[in-house]
């Protein structure tokens, strides 16, 4: 067994903003309509969300007043996808319709 590649260098304003981008995808995830069973579940992810977008614009904010000007992708996406990114990501799609899909 491999281990895992580590995580690139981030600046911890960079790790701030992937952090709170994970959280609010995950979030997204539990008020997918496609998903959600309860509407108190989506009310307290909904205030969350509310929070963490919060928590996302002052990552940025931070990276900007930094002078970190440039999203460099590459690390990023990177890290993400090491991160589980493609899981919370998926949470976030509609179903496939089926044959049934607007039938009478």
């Amino acid at each position: 067994m491999q281990p895992e590649p580590p995580l690139p260098a981030l600046t911890r304003a960079e790790q701030d903003f992937l952090h709170h981008y994970l959280r609010v995808l995950e979030l997204l995830g539990r008020l997918n309509p496609a998903s959600a069973e309860h509407t108190y579940a989506g009310v307290n992810a909904a205030q969350a969300l509310v929070t963490e977008a919060a928590k996302l614009r002052d990552a940025l904010t931070l990276m900007y007043d930094r002078a970190e000007t440039e999203i460099h992708r590459e690390p990023l996406v990177r890290a993400l996808r090491l991160l589980g990114a493609d899981e919370r990501v998926r949470r976030l799609a509609l179903p496939d319709p089926g044959p049934d899909f607007g039938a009478p």
